[in-house]
């Protein structure tokens, strides 16, 4: 689908739990990005994406409150603009038919919106972070809902943590190469985190498609979508900037509201 372009220039924030991103938009679409840590300095993070009075408008989403206070204050203290957060100051525009939509994680709806405002159908928007979440959108924009489970390393330390042997370990794909079989304690516990991670989403999005009648189209984001899906038939789409892009997509209705209250 075409998104209207930006009557204005924008500066989104989207911070997680370990990472964060940052995206400047304009009317001519995506500028400068940045992603980084999310207890990154400030000024080493966005310093080269404030622009002063130039970016008129900043939103922010965030599941890490501490991490995405200290970011928009600083971005404040910066350009003088006051950042606007997703859930706090606007609502994400994107119907809901949920039985309690109150702990709902603005990150999820962003990421929902920003997917059917471009794809145009129903869809299942992976998000691989800190946690897996796999969401649905119906066909006529709604969000269903979906699923929150462990992310991988989150599974690796809870491995490592909850035995007295398995060792401690990053996250890293495991070798083709090397095939199916864990030839080694690591090499075993890497191709368990990945399997699970990949069943995972694979069984959400066959339940989701038995559910609704119709399968869906399915996009992946999050800062281990691209190692984890890469190859996978299952995901049509990459796009690590999704969350932002809801921001985005998110400021015209803003303004709209922030017109009608003039």
């Amino acid at each position: 689908m075409e998104v209207p372009p930006l009557p204005c220039r924008l500066l989104a924030i989207a911070v997680g739990n370990t990472r964060a991103r940052a995206a400047v938009f304009g009317p001519d679409g995506i500028g400068a990005q940045a992603a980084f840590d999310a207890c990154e300095a400030p000024e080493r993070a966005l310093g080269p994406l404030t622009v002063g009075a130039e970016s008129p408008e900043v939103l922010i989403s965030s599941v890490n409150a501490p991490r995405g206070r200290a970011l928009a204050d600083w971005v404040q203290a910066r350009t003088g603009v006051r950042p606007r957060w997703a859930g706090t100051d606007f609502e994400v525009p994107i119907e809901r038919a949920l039985d309690d939509d109150s702990t709902v994680g603005q990150d999820r709806l962003l990421c929902a919106l920003a997917a059917f405002n471009r794809l145009g159908q129903a869809c299942a928007v992976v998000d691989a972070g800190t946690a897996i979440t796999v969401d649905f959108v119906d066909g006529t924009g709604v969000f269903q809902g979906g699923l929150i489970a462990p992310g991988l390393r989150m599974m690796l330390r809870s491995l490592h943590g909850g035995t007295a042997a398995l060792p401690a370990l990053d996250y890293a794909a495991p070798d083709p190469a090397r095939g199916a079989f864990g030839k080694d304690t690591a090499h075993a516990m890497l191709l368990g985190v990945t399997t699970a991670a990949r069943g995972l989403v694979r069984l959400a999005v066959e339940n989701f498609a038995e559910s609704y009648g119709a399968y869906p189209a399915v996009i992946g984001t999050g800062g281990d979508a691209a190692t984890l899906f890469e190859g996978d038939p299952l995901v049509e789409r990459i796009v690590p900037e999704l969350q932002l892009l809801g921001l985005r997509d998110s400021l015209g209705a803003l303004l709209a509201d922030d017109e009608r209250a003039g």
